[in-house]
């Protein structure tokens, strides 16, 4: 039986193009586009019509950096595969790529594997992975290959965290010497978490426990440097590097240098450094404790590099780096001891809207907020043009998006599995209406309607910036 649905009148937009369009889905990929009231498009025929007049018709999105049941901190994620993956429907993403994790000690493919059980049959929407490389030796080296081999074709490596995911700067370059002869992509968590460690252990000393103290150990300059040194050994290596959760002026240099000189260094950043700030580290009674992620929240003067950054192509993605933690009971782990409390934020639902706050802002462009967090994403990890457009043969993941109605972001009405909004309160303009994974609707008309066990693994190419 095939099926075949029609979302006529509404403005299609793509990294490339805007026009307004009539799209045919057949059985779950794109088969046509034709301009509106033309006779090719009062051609198209289906069982299914979606009204779109009015409204924007968008790929969905396409966010690289989720931790769903992630272990952390003697606590896991709050989000399961169900959970993350419905919050990110109703959000209009409709492919996630989250981080498999080795532990030391263990191999890539009980890492690998463990992920997979945790996802199959759970998500909403379509999923892949990276792989966390924890434990750099020859055998890892050699699994790399395989890794790339059957799709999964990133490793994230940490500058940070001693003793839990860190790798020195030789474990690195051997990564990197690696990734350069399997097309893999190193991506790097930039902070130079031996001389953090230091500065917590001072600043505990001192009596400094409150979570504003977590942004200011954390240095920019710490950050800076270790993107610095993570650009230069992928250079020494002949590898591309992908860099993690920009936040700070001096890291957007150290990046904007590199592409200067031609290197394939490429940066990504998040919702939260473009909207939050250290001011919401210094909320009062442990409330700051909600915005506790690393990288860490910087002082509002940083935002307007990372937004110069995305204009200017030095920065080419926003992900969320979901890793939600409760307040209640997950956060305040940390009460007395700043650096207990979980890292990490919620976001994977709020992402697409936020960023079409900053077109209506005046910050970037309509086609510029698809191309980073649809199009760019899926070229980057290997997934376009089956992600991230609305071409013909691309997989139907399609958002019908209200650019006109108010909505206020808030806990009680977000479908994250926890119990604060980064976001709490904020008004922005634009809203998800309807949401299409692979042609069946997961969202209607602000209902849900999707499944889990929908969403299917999707194996990756190579990054498509180095073919």
């Amino acid at each position: 039986m095939s099926s075949r649905t029609v979302i006529r009148g509404g403005l299609v937009i793509t990294a490339s193009d805007e026009i307004h369009a009539d799209v045919l889905i057949e059985d779950g990929r794109v088969a046509a586009l034709a301009a509106t009231g033309t006779p090719a498009a009062e051609a198209f025929t289906a069982e299914n019509v979606i009204d779109a007049s009015g409204k924007y018709v968008i790929p969905g999105g396409v966010d690289g950096h989720t931790h769903m049941e992630m272990p952390f901190g003697g606590t896991y994620a709050a989000d399961t595969f169900e959970t993350g993956t419905r919050a990110a429907a109703w959000g209009g993403t409709t492919t996630i790529v989250d981080f498999a994790i080795q532990s030391v000690g263990h191999s890539l493919r009980e890492g690998l594997d463990a992920w997979h059980a945790k996802a199959e049959g759970n998500c909403a929407i379509d999923y892949g992975f990276h792989m966390i490389v924890s434990d750099v030796n020859q055998e890892t080296l050699k699994e790399m290959d395989l890794l790339v081999e059957e799709g999964v074709t990133s490793f994230k490596q940490f500058m940070a965290y001693p003793g839990v995911f860190y790798s020195d700067d030789g474990q690195i370059l051997r990564a990197m010497q690696r990734a350069a002869e399997n097309g893999g992509l190193i991506m790097m968590h930039a902070e130079n978490g031996i001389a953090i460690d230091v500065l917590v252990e001072q600043a505990l000393a001192r009596g400094e426990t409150d979570p504003r103290f977590h942004g200011e150990v954390r240095k920019a300059l710490l950050e800076a440097e270790a993107t610095h040194r993570a650009i230069r050994l992928a250079q020494v290596a002949g590898a591309p590097l992908y860099v993690v959760h920009v936040s700070a002026t001096e890291a957007v240099a150290e990046l904007t240098r590199a592409r200067d000189e031609g290197l394939p260094v490429f940066g990504e950043t998040c919702p939260q450094y473009l909207f939050l700030s250290t001011d919401n580290l210094a909320e009062p009674d442990f409330e700051g404790a909600k915005y506790v992620c690393s990288t860490p929240l910087r002082p509002k003067e940083h935002q307007a590099a990372l937004w110069r950054g995305l204009r200017t192509n030095d920065l080419q993605v926003v992900s969320t780096d979901h890793c939600p933690f409760c307040f209640s009971g997950q956060k305040e782990l940390g009460r007395g001891d700043f650096s207990r409390i979980p890292n990490g934020m919620p976001g994977v639902e709020n992402r697409m809207d936020l960023l079409h706050q900053a077109v209506v802002d005046g910050h970037i462009g309509r086609r510029r907020w698809i191309e980073i967090a649809c199009a760019t994403p899926a070229r980057m990890f290997g997934l376009y043009p089956k992600k991230g457009t609305i071409a013909p043969g691309a997989d139907a993941d399609i958002v019908v998006y209200d650019p006109h109605t108010e909505q206020v972001i808030s806990a009680e009405t977000h479908h994250m599995n926890v119990d604060y909004s980064a976001y709490e309160g904020r008004r922005i303009t634009g809203r998800v209406e309807t949401v299409l994974s692979r042609g069946e609707p997961v969202v209607t008309e602000r209902e849900y309607t999707g499944r889990k066990g929908h969403g299917a693994y999707t194996p990756r190419a190579t990054c498509q910036y180095l073919t």
